[in-house]
């Protein structure tokens, strides 16, 4: 099995597990005061593997299994067999890094509460679109394809936006960071990456 596909299921099975269970639910998403309190420092993986509701699960594992597969195929062609660990990395230090900012800004609040890979499936689309930057994507509600490197400014563009508003229950920050993270771990694992980004665009 694929990593790809390995996370989908581990992630599937943990959710609808959470899903059914509050006890556990509540162990395992991010609560930034508990983690400072009680230094619950596991949080910071854990909430990535739990999802606040079936659509929710849906969309992520879409999303990764859209865009993963094809990252996993592009480190395997610039890594060869070695490729698992870094994918891992990637996906794994997304869910941490991008929710990095989240536990800063509510440590102090107790009533502050976040689950979701949305940070980590924003560390593989990014990956992707630094590595395929003339590929066309879209949204579904939005059916005008645009060029990765484009959809991808547009959306860092909006999710700085909105993470500055706030008031959405939405943890823009994360998918915000993820996406610099997904960026910055394929450059630094890929040097290469960059200067074809720049062609790309004609740059």
């Amino acid at each position: 099995m694929s990593p790809t596909l390995a996370i989908v299921a581990i992630t599937a099975v943990i959710s609808l597990s959470a899903l059914n269970n509050q006890a556990l639910f509540g162990k395992l998403l991010f609560h930034p005061y508990s983690m400072q309190d009680r230094r619950e420092w596991y949080r910071f993986i854990t909430h990535g593997f739990v999802h606040g509701s079936i659509m929710h699960l849906l969309i992520n594992m879409y999303v990764l299994w859209m865009f993963g597969t094809a990252v996993e195929q592009a480190y395997g062609e610039i890594l060869g067999n070695g490729s698992m660990v870094p994918y891992l990395l990637l996906y794994l230090g997304g869910i941490v890094l991008s929710s990095l900012p989240g536990y800063f800004k509510y440590r102090s609040n107790p009533e502050y509460r976040a689950v979701g890979a949305s940070g980590a499936t924003s560390s593989i689309v990014f990956a992707f679109i630094l590595l395929h930057p003339a590929e066309k994507l879209m949204l579904i509600f939005l059916p005008i394809p645009l060029p990765a490197w484009v959809f991808g400014g547009l959306y860092l563009l909006y999710e700085w936006y909105m993470s500055k508003r706030g008031g959405d229950n939405i943890a823009h920050d994360a998918h915000y960071f993820g996406a610099l993270y997904g960026i910055a771990f394929t450059a630094i694992l890929y040097p290469g990456a960059v200067p074809h980004f720049m062609r790309s665009i004609g740059l």
